[in-house]
Parts: structure tokens; C-alpha cells; sequence
């Protein structure tokens, strides 16, 4: 059980305190909330007691906080400010002191972390990347923000990070639930675009989400995972993710040619195109009538090559996103490119395939058995995946 002290500023994101609190109550934390008067007024102290079973101090100096600033820096296993507005953040980097949130600051003695969330302005703003930049410096971990809609309407970077994400970095710097910890991970997530002409390409529709979610999920059990990324604007939050962004099946197929020897695991997520032109004009090219002929040819594959390179040990996953025969499609899949297993997915079920947040999926072993599980977001289908992977993992090591 960690001991962690949650400091709540006074921002809008002040309400996702509650969701907070009430997961690292759930992973058995034992959570003390500190809150600055600032932040009282977006969610009240009742609120945060009733969910941490533990009274909130909001008054430096009140009866109750006189000396517990001092005992609860020494008490935590960790301090995390959630949110951690602009002002609390130029307090924290220049040792000011008029609040419960900043005093424990100055007396903790156990890693601190502070979850930013302010308008996109202010958070580029030169005093307040200076301010990240000397709290950083004095060992205070910074976990990133968010970029997207704003409380002013403003759409850009400020945004506190989600709930989830901050109990995943926290896990990560504290070195919780590492059980592929010392193990590498190789994914691949994304399309792959293979060009025409200087402006046009041939690709799909997808955006990566599965593939970056199992990257996530690996690395939150501490594998040291590398992500070989396609074309897409989304990027994995989790810190333990190193990205190495590609174009091309061909570009896709160096890069795991680089990881894989090393890798005790792949997933093979990626959404990679079967086929490119044969040539690739160097000029824009022009319309030349109701028609055009393309002569393609096949990219590499990559999951066969793998395939063929894979030692006992290794792990290697595949996925077949099918229409029709699907169950037969992905068993010749998993059998022609030598798989562990294989994530089968059909656009037949509603809520599955590109560019949603849920997924439907069934897992395919080797040894001929087979799991179905219903319609579940991406992160929770990620999660059933690594499951799955830990299995294996048990079963090799034992």
C-alpha cells in the first residue's frame, strides 16, 4: 500500500480530483487531500474526505494543519498536485509558502509530481515553462498535459492530463505492477501511406488507437516497449513509450528489423498496406482523363518476415481485421506467419474497426483454443491483450 498526499489548486480540472482519489483509493492507497482555498470553491473538501475516509486540511494555518504540513511530507510515499495551476507551480519553483499545498511542498522528503492544467497561453508562456524547467531541476516530475478543448474554449496544450494517465505514471515512476519489467516490447500501431507523387498517397483508415493503447498497457506493467508508429496525429501519453514514427511498409519493416533481435515481444498492430505503386512520379500528376491505371506491386511483409526470424523465446502477436470468413482468414494468418496468437477483429460488429474508440475482438492461440470478448473501449481490449501476454510470459518463465 502507497501512502500519497494529493495537493488539489484551484483550477477547473479540480473536479477530476474526485475520480482521482477514487482510484488510487481502489488500488489500496491510502490518500490524505490537502487543498488550497482557491480550490475549495471548484469542489468542496466533503467531497475528497468522503473518498479518501480522511479529513482535508485547506487552512496552513488552522489548528488542525499547524503541524501537519511537516507530518504529511514525511508521512507520503509520494506528493502529487493534481491540478497544479500556474500560480501554484511559480510558488513551488521560487520556495513560496501561503498555503497548505506549497508548505508541504517544502517539507516533503518523498518524490513529488504536479499535474499542470491552465489555458493554453499561459502554459506556453515563458514564465511558466521556466518555472516547469526549475522544477524539474529540483527533481519534481512533471507529468504532461493534454492537448484539446479548453475551459476558455480555446483548443491547444494546458489541459491536465486524465485521471488514468496520472495513476499510470505514477505507477510507472514508483515502480508498481512491473511484472514485464526487463522485458522489451516491439509494436507497431498506425497505417502505413505509400506514395504516388509528391502530393498523393495510397493508404487506410487507420489512426493507431489499438496499437497505441497496447504499447500503454505494456508499458504500465514496465516492459520497455518501442512503438513503431505509422502516420497519425495521436501519440501515446505514457512516458515509458519510446516512438519511432515511419511512412512506409518498407520504412515500418527497418524499423522492427532494428528491434526485434532484442525484443522478447511483438505486436503486430499496424494497419500496413499490401501493395504500392509500381513507380512514383516525381512531379504532381496530372488529370489525363475519366480514367488511370496503376500497376502495383506487393510491399514486404513484415509480420512473414518476423515470422521466420522468431526464436522460442520471443512472443509474436498478430491481428487480422477481416469482412468476411473471418475466423478462417485469421487461422491461416496466425499459421502462415508463425503467430503466438492473433487478435481477430470484424467490421461486421458494430463499434469495431477504424477510427473508434471501442473495439470487439477474439483472441486465436496456437494450440487451437480461442477467446471471444464483448464490445469494450480500446484501453480495456489493450488490457485483455496484455493479459494474455503476461500468460505466455508466465508460462515461458516458469
Amino acid at each position: 500500500m502507497r501512502k500519497i498526499v494529493l495537493g488539489v489548486s484551484g483550477s477547473i480540472a479540480a473536479y477530476k480530483a474526485a475520480h482521482l482519489v477514487r482510484l488510487l483509493v481502489k488500488r489500496g492507497d491510502e490518500v490524505r487531500v490537502i487543498m488550497t482555498p482557491a480550490a475549495t470553491t471548484f469542489i468542496t473538501p466533503l467531497t475528497l474526505s468522503t473518498l479518501s475516509k480522511h479529513s482535508v486540511i485547506t487552512e496552513v494555518s488552522s489548528e488542525l494543519a499547524w503541524n501537519n504540513h511537516v507530518e504529511l511530507g514525511l508521512w507520503a510515499d509520494a506528493y502529487l498536485i493534481a491540478p497544479a495551476t500556474a500560480n501554484t507551480l511559480a510558488k513551488m519553483a521560487n520556495g513560496l509558502c501561503d498555503s497548505i499545498v506549497t508548505a508541504v511542498y517544502l517539507s516533503a522528503r518523498c518524490p513529488v509530481f504536479v499535474a499542470p492544467a491552465m489555458d493554453v497561453d499561459m502554459w506556453h508562456h515563458p514564465a511558466t515553462q521556466a518555472n516547469l524547467e526549475r522544477l524539474r531541476a529540483q527533481g519534481v516530475g512533471i507529468i504532461p498535459v493534454s492537448y484539446g478543448e479548453l475551459a476558455s474554449g480555446l483548443v491547444g496544450e494546458g489541459r491536465m492530463a486524465e485521471p488514468e494517465d496520472i495513476v499510470e505514471h505514477l505507477d510507472l515512476a514508483l515502480g508498481s505492477n512491473q511484472i514485464l519489467q526487463g522485458l522489451k516490447a516491439l509494436v507497431t500501431a498506425g497505417p502505413t501511406y505509400e506514395v504516388l507523387d509528391p502530393v498523393r498517397f495510397i493508404g487506410n483508415f487507420s489512426t493507431g488507437r489499438m496499437g497505441i493503447a497496447i504499447a500503454e498497457a505494456l508499458a504500465r506493467k514496465g516492459a520497455e516497449v518501442v512503438l513503431v508508429l505509422g502516420p497519425t496525429h495521436l501519440r501515446p501519453r505514457h512516458v515509458g513509450v519510446q516512438v519511432v514514427p515511419v511512412v512506409s511498409a518498407q520504412d515500418m519493416y527497418e524499423a522492427c528489423s532494428a528491434h526485434f533481435p532484442d525484443s522478447r515481444i511483438a505486436v503486430l498492430a499496424a494497419a500496413v498496406a499490401d501493395y504500392k505503386p509500381l513507380m512514383v512520379s516525381e512531379t504532381k500528376m496530372k488529370k489525363q482523363g475519366e480514367t488511370i491505371a496503376l500497376t502495383l506491386v506487393e510491399t514486404i511483409d513484415i509480420a512473414a518476415q518476423l515470422g521466420r526470424q522468431k526464436r522460442s523465446d520471443q512472443l509474436l502477436v498478430g491481428f487480422a481485421l477481416e469482412t468476411d470468413n473471418e475466423e478462417f482468414n485469421a487461422w491461416s494468418k496466425l499459421e502462415k506467419k508463425n503467430f503466438d496468437f492473433i487478435v481477430l477483429n470484424s467490421l461486421r460488429h458494430k463499434g469495431a474497426g477504424f477510427g473508434l474508440d471501442t473495439n470487439r475482438v477474439t483472441i486465436l492461440r496456437r494450440n487451437g483454443t480461442k477467446t471471444s470478448f464483448e464490445l469494450k473501449s480500446k484501453s480495456a481490449v489493450a488490457e485483455d491483450i496484455v493479459q494474455e501476454i503476461v500468460h505466455w510470459v508466465n508460462l515461458r518463465s516458469s
